[in-house]
């Protein structure tokens, strides 16, 4: 579970700061959508980069599903018979809702996907002009779009808090000094994550990208 959690996480920084070229411009954030089309040619045909990187996060993503499901029907069986009195664990919020906050996530990357990859849930839906497909999604009349990717976005930071943590310890970390590390460190990357994912819808509906 930590290490497809780490690949995911490595793609989302990626990602994020693809999309905070919108801020350079049309043409900088058109002609770098244009580019991963063509990553790995002549090696590769056209967009084959692209299909070989979503069929990788896609298995990782099964798999760390998988690995969540293993984990829960494990600690369950740890315990067959419910505490007669159960006390408040003490815990962040985040690693209370990791469940509930990956739902949402999923459900939030098929709209995602058929949203701005596919075109069809988009007002413009032009493969050409990645640039004017964000500007219609975000745009002030379409308030409740930035809404939802501002829940899932949130979602995803809470999870990343909770998952980069996990992972660090998962992976040896023990010592006290590093937890610390750890945990300063995980809410720095969730922190940065959240701010990058989100400056972009709310720059298209505060009118700063159009």
């Amino acid at each position: 579970m930590a290490v497809t959690g780490l690949l995911l996480v490595g793609f989302l920084y990626a990602h994020m700061i693809g999309n905070l070229k919108i801020f350079v411009g049309a043409k900088s954030f058109d002609d770098y959508a244009h580019w991963l089309r063509t990553i790995g040619v002549p090696l590769l045909p056209e967009t084959w980069y692209l299909w070989i990187q979503r069929a990788v996060l896609t298995l990782a993503l099964i798999a760390h599903i998988v690995a969540a499901t293993v984990l829960t029907r494990r600690a369950r069986k740890a315990r067959p018979v419910r505490y007669a009195r159960r006390t408040k664990v003490q815990g962040s919020y985040a690693a209370r809702t990791m469940r509930w906050g990956g739902v949402i996530i999923a459900l939030f990357v098929v709209y995602h996907i058929l949203d701005l990859t596919t075109g069809t849930l988009n007002p413009v839906g032009d493969r050409e002009h990645p640039y004017a497909n964000v500007v219609a999604d975000f745009a002030p009349g379409r308030w409740y779009v930035t809404l939802f990717y501002t829940l899932a976005i949130v979602s995803v930071g809470f999870h990343l808090r909770h998952g980069l943590f996990s992972a660090v310890r998962t992976m040896g970390q023990q010592t006290q000094r590093g937890e610390r590390i750890a945990r300063a460190a995980a809410l720095v990357l969730s922190v940065v994550l959240v701010v990058g994912y989100l400056a972009v819808p709310f720059a298209v509906l505060t009118g700063l990208v159009d």
